[in-house]
């Protein structure tokens, strides 16, 4: 029988992978983007269909956006900024700075 390891065990194997640290970081981009829709959304009381139409995207796309299954380009950003009656702030920060 194989012994059980926590997740911290696990994530670490995991992070000392080759190529890790770029995928988690992107994932975590994901992730961000769109817990941070979402909350906007909903403090909006939109659904993801009145999101999808005010975007002219389709709701899959807001639904697959939301839990981090997809990572837009800038334009889209742009689009969901404007539905969400919110201005989109990109900026480039020293990785010692990244949290």
């Amino acid at each position: 029988m194989s012994e059980r390891r926590t997740w911290a065990d696990r994530k670490s194997e995991i992070m000392s992978r080759p190529g890790a640290g770029a995928a988690y970081e992107a994932a975590k981009i994901r992730f961000e983007l769109g817990e941070a829709v979402r909350l906007r959304r909903e403090q909006l009381g939109l659904t993801q269909a009145e999101l999808a139409e005010r975007t002219g995207l389709r709701q899959p796309a807001v639904a697959r956006f939301e839990t981090g299954g997809a990572m837009p380009i800038i334009p889209m950003l742009e689009r969901l900024a404007e539905a969400l009656e919110m201005r989109l702030s990109v900026e480039f920060q020293p990785l010692c700075e990244a949290g």
